[in-house]
């Protein structure tokens, strides 16, 4: 027993000096990257009112003020704590616009104690990039990496000031890449279970060999501390964002004026598609780029300006990072076939705005599919701007569970327009049973394509 315990305790004296070459040794990065690291605050005036009345509660009036006195005008300072870092040794740093977002001071504190007052060069809200400015030479700077040559599963550390613990350094590993996050169509995130907290946003993300990758900007959280999923923005993002708000102070970005959606297993088929690839478009704006380059409703865009368009996420990406003006080709699957169409970007406004228009009710309904359809009157179609089109007074069963809502107005089956519901029963019967089918459905001022099979009733 004796010389099983020795031998065993020999085994794992040999194995040890393995296992440790194994673990990553952060302490390097640490005292290297550390330095170009900052922390970010910012103070703000904002005007609340106070109801107390401006006089001692043994002063005679001051019962009249507290209840029939107006509100009385009062300032206070908020303040909020964010990260950065240096990219440039004149004094450019980096951090995520919320950080400063409406502030009307901002200080850059480095790891020395020396304390800036920064100028915001510009911010994006749209990547959560702001660019600031402090008056200084001679400062550390970081080195930027390749995010596309990041691999799931490999080492990255966080720098940054949560809840105000400045230079904090945590570490962990890269989760996902090219993570899409709701309202979030200009990022493909870099998900890690790095901890990150309040305090992080803005700090960098490196990998081993102490090259920026991202930027930490977000974490998932019921309870507003870390759980395990943060989110970086790639270093290549922000870094066009940057050079474009060095140099003019805004971000210009492009767009071509088009609704899309994912393309599920069950549309690629109605479809024609060997695979669930592209962008689904589902609604055209008029006289927008789109439409100026004959682009329809129900083309899926495989390819934009010579870039694949995997999934539905990509294509706001590619097309916000052309230039407006540029003239390139979109690869179109149509009606069973690749097609090329040359198109003209747009630029991105500001500001989008959807118009949103009440529904209406139609004669008695039929039941299809489990949905009470009924014909539009001449008189809805032209309130709502369609020539066709059937509506959706009550819906249950396969097509609820698809996503078909009341109110809902069915304009075509698999690309085929649909004017009345005696015409939408005939096109069924034809297709018939145990076919996927497309229903391009009006929902408000936007239309989707929804997958339903006909054999679910």
């Amino acid at each position: 027993m004796q010389k099983l315990l020795l031998a065993f305790a020999f085994s794992i004296w040999l194995v040890a000096p393995v296992l440790a070459k194994e673990l990553p040794d952060f302490t390097e990065l640490a005292e290297k990257q550390g330095p170009s690291v900052v922390n970010v605050s910012t103070t703000q005036t904002v005007q609340a009112e106070q109801g107390m009345p401006p006089f001692s509660e043994n002063d005679p009036f001051y019962e009249f003020f507290k209840r029939f006195g107006p509100p009385i005008p009062h300032e206070f300072e908020s303040k909020s704590l964010g990260s950065g870092f240096i990219i440039s040794s004149d004094g450019y740093i980096l951090t995520n616009a919320h950080v400063v977002a409406d502030a009307d001071e901002v200080t850059v504190k480095l790891t020395d104690k020396r304390e800036f007052k920064a100028k915001v060069i510009g911010s994006d809200a749209r990547t959560d990039v702001a660019l600031l400015k402090i008056d200084a030479t001679g400062l550390p700077k970081v080195t930027m990496g390749n995010p596309a040559a990041l691999k799931v599963g490999e080492w990255v550390v966080a720098i940054g000031s949560p809840f105000g613990f400045e230079n904090s350094v945590t570490a962990g590993i890269v989760s996902a890449k090219g993570r899409s996050l709701p309202q979030e169509r200009f990022v493909p995130f870099i998900q890690t279970d790095v901890a990150i907290n309040p305090g992080n946003s803005g700090g960098p993300l490196f990998n081993m060999k102490g090259e920026v990758v991202g930027i930490n900007s977000q974490i998932y959280s019921r309870t507003g501390g870390f759980m395990g999923l943060s989110f970086a923005i790639p270093i290549d993002v922000a870094m066009e964002v940057t050079e474009q708000l060095r140099t003019t102070g805004k971000v210009s970005r492009g767009r071509i004026g088009v609704v899309i959606q994912e393309v599920t297993k069950e549309l690629a088929e109605s479809f024609g598609l060997s695979k669930p690839v592209g962008a689904l478009i589902n609604s055209v704006e008029k006289g927008g780029p789109a439409d100026k380059a004959g682009l329809e409703p129900s083309d899926v865009i495989l390819k934009f300006d010579n870039k694949t368009v995997e999934s539905s996420a990509d294509l706001p990406r590619i097309v916000g990072s052309t230039k407006p003006g540029s003239k390139v080709t979109v690869e179109i699957w149509r009606k069973g076939a690749t097609k090329d169409v040359t198109l003209t970007v747009g630029e991105l406004p500001p500001e989008e705005n959807v118009a949103q228009h009440p529904g209406k009710r139609g004669k008695a309904p039929e039941s299809h599919l489990g949905m009470a359809l009924s014909d539009l009157t001449a008189d809805q179609r032209t309130a709502l701007g369609i020539r066709g089109g059937i509506l959706v007074e009550d819906v249950q069963g396969a097509a609820a569970r698809a996503g078909i809502r009341r109110g809902d107005i069915i304009l075509a089956v698999n690309n085929q327009d649909v004017k009345s519901v005696e015409q939408f029963t005939q096109l069924l019967n034809k297709l018939g049973k145990g076919r996927a089918i497309a229903l391009l459905v009006r929902r408000g001022d936007n239309a989707l394509y929804i997958p339903l099979r006909t054999n679910e009733n």
